[in-house]
């Protein structure tokens, strides 16, 4: 099409247009109190000063209970270190995931449609975009956002892919095309931070995906067993020029910056080295860009918290945060454990965090679930199966995937009896750190993955201070 053969810069604008049209169209937009805040694609970040953290709430889509007046909320600075991360990953909505989602990846009729990549490069461009809006409109709203208030719970975790980020040619000396992506999730980001700040919770804008994929998953938007972005300098450097954008234009609207979404140490020592000089090279640009108010969120990187002591502690840096993703459904080892041994591993696991953040830096469990098998359908990938019940071949199974994912109604009391325990340990161990995220807030037929369902279900209180089993880790 001749839309693709626009030079990068107008389609980002193009994209960014179609975007703010359709949002326009909607009752899904930006509630602002002038008109100098309209997002437009010369300025789509609507506040009074860029940083200034002058956001205006918004009026809801779908659900949303927003009714459109502007209200000025004051959020007071969260005291990290002194109460604990409660909050939840909003997963599937700005980077897709087919597990999360997976009617989205049905409707492109085309089962090599895996990740964001490959929609761009297999699904015509116009038809994307359009699935796309309606999914950036209609999966998460305002009254998302008044839910997981009403839950108890401080911070969302809102993860942004690298092709969203409109930056410029002003910005940075490297390409500013993501084709084959499609860009235009910005705006949406943009509403959510009004509903944030309007429902008095805490942002942690995380970076998911990188230029290259930093780790060759989905959810890096690319899923490919030969991720670059750590072997390509170029890439790393103009991750940290997309990192200090994000910093100018929103670093005054959000909480904590996290640099990068699980990048691949496991690949070996030269990307674990790319990854060390990037964490210190984003703290730095950061800061430079938007000063000392911000915390910055970096991750072990598969690593363990273990290989980050005395890394950008005091008084080289300050107001960072570690973050570490525990999952115990991604290896046969753990998959075998019993429902006591599942518990078990996670409290050994306390000292070590409560250890970390004495003699280091705040540490938060970023990323962690009540499941127990890997049977949610596409969770290790569209048209892949799971270990549990052996569709994936890995010589070993471990029993019918029944009962265990899908609608909770199917399942029994004694496994949502060992959820609820589950959920307790690890929240129990991951306040003896920072806190804690919970991956994910929603999902749309993987219950045992949804701290929505858990709610209803009952494997999750109402109140996270709530405690069954009190001493369940001591």
């Amino acid at each position: 099409m001749s839309f693709l053969r626009l030079p990068a810069t107008l389609t980002l604008l193009f994209l960014l247009a179609s975007t703010l049209a359709s949002v326009g169209a909607q009752q899904c937009r930006l509630v602002r109190p002038s008109q100098d805040l309209a997002p437009s694609p010369d300025n789509p970040f609507p506040s009074s000063v860029p940083g200034s953290g002058n956001v205006t709430s918004g009026s809801g889509s779908g659900s949303g209970s927003g009714n459109g007046t502007n209200t000025t909320t004051t959020l007071q600075p969260f005291e990290y270190g002194q109460a604990p991360v409660r909050g939840v990953n909003i997963g599937g909505w700005l980077v897709l995931e087919p597990w999360i989602t997976p009617s989205f990846f049905n409707a492109t009729n085309n089962t090599n449609v895996v990740d964001e990549y490959t929609l761009g490069q297999l699904v015509d461009r116009d038809v994307a975009l359009q699935m796309l809006q309606n999914h950036w409109e209609t999966w998460i709203t305002e009254q998302d956002f008044v839910d997981i208030a009403a839950a108890g719970l401080n911070h969302v975790r809102i993860p942004v892919g690298y092709w969203s980020v409109p930056i410029t040619s002003a910005d940075t000396n490297y390409t500013t095309s993501v084709d084959p992506y499609i860009p235009g999730a910005w705006p949406y980001l943009l509403k959510a931070l009004n509903w944030a700040k309007a429902n008095g919770i805490h942002v942690i804008l995380d970076l998911h995906g990188a230029p290259g994929s930093q780790n060759g998953f989905d959810n890096s938007g690319q899923r490919t067993s030969n991720p670059v972005w750590g072997v390509n300098p170029a890439n790393v450097s103009r991750t940290l020029d997309i990192i200090t954008f994000m910093a100018k234009e929103v670093g005054g609207l959000v909480d904590v910056i996290e640099l990068l979404n699980e990048p691949a140490g496991f690949d070996g020592s030269n990307w674990a080295s790319v990854i060390s000089g990037y964490w210190q090279d984003g703290y730095q640009a950061v800061r430079a860009t938007a000063g000392n108010s911000i915390k910055i969120m970096i991750e072990d990187a598969f690593l363990g918290i273990t290989s980050w002591e005395n890394f950008l502690t005091a008084p080289n840096a300050q107001g960072v945060i570690m973050d570490t993703h525990q999952y115990q459904v991604f290896n046969n080892d753990q998959l075998g454990y019993s429902e006591d041994e599942h518990i078990n591993f996670t409290c050994t696991l306390k000292d070590g965090y409560s250890s970390y953040v004495d003699n280091n830096i705040w540490m938060v469990m970023g990323e962690w679930t009540t499941a127990m098998t890997d049977c949610a359908t596409w969770l290790n990938g569209r048209n892949v199966g799971a270990r549990w019940d052996g569709s994936i071949n890995t010589g070993q199974a471990f029993g019918s995937c029944e009962g265990y994912t899908g609608n909770s109604s199917t399942w029994s009391s004694s496994y949502k009896t060992f959820m609820r325990m589950f959920w307790e340990a690890q929240v129990d161990v991951s306040e003896a750190a920072s806190g804690w995220m919970y991956w994910c807030w929603k999902t749309e037929s993987a219950d045992d993955w949804s701290y929505q369902k858990g709610l209803e279900g009952g494997w999750i209180p109402q109140d996270p201070s709530d405690r069954m089993y009190p001493s369940i880790c001591d």
